[in-house]
């Protein structure tokens, strides 16, 4: 095989510059293809958010709500507080009885999120009042699920 050499100094100083800008353009022909078909991908089969949280064993969760009063979670989807919930289980039964509420009171908008007071059923509102669960706001797009008399979900399907 025959070596190509160049004789003149400006191809000797110019042509390893050419050829480095073409192994870049080249690199960066690749890079960018691959990007772009692993994008295209991932658009065809989009990842969604889980529809339901599970709360976990519906004895277990109805024995410390029993032990400790409702459980208040912060919000499921975003950081603005407005789906913050608070599940509660009424009755010996742990398959039944369970009721879901904003972390609001009824009378309040989501501005106005409650603080649980530990070891019962109550909690404090944003204007210091002590309110009963029940007073809470009831959710129409979230609900409690119990799956196979075993297990609690909270569906986040509405709204």
């Amino acid at each position: 095989m025959k070596r190509v050499e160049f004789t003149s100094p400006i191809s000797r100083a110019i042509m390893p510059i050419i050829g480095g800008i073409a192994g870049f353009a080249l690199l960066f022909g690749v890079t960018w293809i691959l990007a772009s078909t692993s994008t295209k991908n991932r658009q065809s089969q989009p990842q969604t958010i889980p529809q339901t949280f599970e709360i976990g064993e519906v004895k277990d969760v109805a024995k410390s709500i029993d032990q400790d009063g409702p459980i208040l979670y912060p919000d499921l989807r975003d950081a603005t507080g407005k789906r913050s919930i608070v599940i509660d289980h009424t009755g010996t039964n742990p398959a039944k009885g369970w009721q879901v509420y904003y972390a609001y009171p009824a009378d309040r908008t989501e501005t106005c999120l409650v603080e649980h007071l530990k070891k019962s059923r109550n909690f404090k509102d944003c204007d210091g009042r002590t309110i009963a669960v029940e007073q809470l706001k009831l959710p129409l797009d979230v609900r409690p699920i119990i799956e196979n008399l075993r297990t609690l979900l909270i569906d986040l399907r509405a709204g």
